[in-house]
């Protein structure tokens, strides 16, 4: 049974303790869940027209879908393993505002991208973690992307979670709709997905598993079909039987680093520097 851990994350002040809170609940706790939400998170905002046109607009996204997604991850990583004024936390963070330098991203897109990294992790595990977040978890959690937003220089960050929501829920119901865009994006990511875990030739039959995490409006905005009621109840059921049997499994002695992970972009490692996309001009 699950005790050192959980019982440490008990003790933490949201306030001052959000980093540790990210770190534990990311590498010790949730592991696969906090990755599958976060690729959720992600998929979500590329039904918002504007997003998956910047995106489409790079070519890389649709043309290198692994480089962009093994990109954006090790940079998050590197933030939450490393923390904020760490050494290599500073290389990622100002890699990413480089890369979001040089385009003309409105503060209200990234005020959604980042409520997604908030609200789909504790939405995910709340549905199929093995236990339930706690309130200074939550908390936590909202801190640290508030911070992060901050270091972003993003303006007009909700100061509560309950706030922060309302927004998240009201920037989906008036911006997710569908664009041509959104299907290249969408169908590029959900290959990506596939490729995780099937051969090519098997993707048409996993198509119906990630169609099934979403919900109509999602659907609708990438002109994906929308799977039966009974499909997607067997799916969700499925993670949550997943869930409650890993009550049972003994808690984890060491993280679970993403930022060690082998991938197929980097098999011989990677430099911050060297994540992300560029100028053509530029040296890296």
């Amino acid at each position: 049974m699950r005790r050192n851990i959980t019982q440490r994350l008990t003790t933490l002040n949201p306030e001052k303790d959000y980093e540790e809170i990210m770190y534990l609940l990311q590498c010790y706790e949730f592991p696969w869940d906090y990755e599958r939400a976060l690729e959720f998170a992600l998929f979500r905002t590329y039904a918002v027209p504007s997003i998956s046109a910047l995106l489409y607009q790079t070519g890389e996204f649709v043309s290198r879908p692994q480089k962009r997604y093994d990109d954006t991850e090790l940079i998050l990583y590197e933030i939450t393993e490393n923390g904020f004024d760490s050494e290599r936390g500073r290389a990622a963070l100002r890699r990413m505002n480089q890369m979001h330098g040089r385009f003309p991203i409105a503060n209200e897109d990234f005020l959604y991208v980042l409520s997604t990294f908030v609200f789909e992790p504790i939405r995910w595990i709340e549905r199929f973690g093995w236990r339930t977040l706690r309130d200074n978890e939550k908390e936590g959690i909202f801190r640290f992307y508030s911070e992060l937003g901050h270091r972003m220089n993003i303006k007009d960050i909700p100061k509560n979670m309950d706030s922060f929501e309302l927004y998240n829920i009201e920037y989906e119901r008036t911006h997710f709709k569908y664009a041509e865009v959104n299907y290249h994006i969408g169908s590029a990511t959900r290959d990506l997905l596939l490729s995780f875990y099937l051969p090519k030739f098997l993707w048409p039959l996993g198509k119906p598993f990630i169609n099934a995490m979403m919900d109509a409006p999602l659907c609708e905005a990438f002109g994906f079909y929308k799977v039966p009621d009974q499909f997607q109840h067997f799916v969700k059921n499925s993670l949550k039987l997943r869930g409650k049997l890993l009550r049972y499994f003994p808690e984890r002695r060491t993280p679970r680093l993403g930022t060690q992970v082998k991938r197929p972009t980097y098999p011989e490692g990677y430099q911050i520097e060297e994540l992300g996309t560029f100028n053509k001009h530029d040296s890296v």
